[in-house]
């Protein structure tokens, strides 16, 4: 990992590759499984059942690029240059403990989670809408590929989670990394356009407080409400969690178990 050492900045030109190879790599395995192999054996539990078109495809997949570009030249910023000597990153795992160690990721994701929501609902303002956020919202029907597709102004944005972070919170490598992976995964997922989740989580008392691709699909299918990340804590508290979304849930699921 880049941030385990002092590496130049030159070592650093590799860093968008290395992070959009990684997203490519799974979006090309979801993509796969999906939208090809599996396309008419799993269309009942696609959220949305029509499928993008290549141009969203074409248009999801330049924007990611772009956007890992910008995503590695943040993460260059804090690594490779003088801002290094002031981050809160620390390699002693005896310094916090490990309780710390292992806490410290939910506790990343529920900061990233309040930076996004915030983040979120100001780039839906009407004067920042179309100059930032517009992009990614041309997505109306996601595909995995959409996870990164921002505006350069939004995923500069995007990227300001991880300065943030490393300046505020003591951060062990091996929390960052899994930090990184978790906010990856659940991303795509998010954009994924199928339904997972079994129809009992939704139910249950925790799992009512996590975020599912048929939530942040109605986002994108209805462009207000359901701003979180991973949870809805945000948006239940902010009154922001679309009504409808539960009927949409259950119109899924009922489609589901007939199937």
């Amino acid at each position: 990992m880049f941030f385990l050492t002092d590496a130049p900045v030159e070592k650093w030109l590799i860093a968008p590759a290395i992070i959009f190879g990684r997203y490519a790599l799974l979006c090309l395995w979801l993509t796969g499984l999906f939208y090809l192999w599996k396309r008419r054996d799993w269309l009942y539990r696609k959220i949305q059942q029509t499928f993008p078109k290549s141009s969203d495809f074409r248009r999801e997949i330049g924007y990611s690029a772009l956007t890992a570009l910008i995503f590695g030249a943040t993460a260059a910023l804090c690594f490779a240059t003088p801002l290094r000597g002031h981050l809160r990153l620390y390699t002693d795992i005896q310094v916090y403990g490990i309780v710390y160690l292992i806490l410290s990721v939910p506790g990343m994701l529920f900061l990233h989670d309040t930076y996004f929501y915030w983040m979120h609902r100001l780039m839906h303002h009407p004067r920042l809408y179309r100059h930032m956020h517009l992009v990614h919202h041309k997505s109306v029907n996601p595909s995995p590929w959409c996870a990164y597709s921002f505006h350069p102004l939004e995923a500069v944005v995007e990227a300001g989670i991880l300065p943030l972070a490393l300046f505020l919170i003591p951060l062990h490598p091996v929390a960052l990394f899994a930090f990184i992976t978790l906010m990856l995964w659940f991303n795509v997922y998010g954009h994924l356009g199928y339904e997972l989740f079994p129809r009992k989580l939704y139910e249950h008392p925790l799992g009512r407080w996590l975020n599912s691709s048929v939530y942040h699909n109605q986002h994108h299918e209805r462009f207000t409400g359901n701003y979180g990340l991973y949870f809805t804590f945000w948006d239940r508290w902010m009154g922001t969690l679309r009504t409808d979304s539960v009927r949409r849930v259950q119109e899924i699921h009922e489609r589901i178990a007939k199937t």
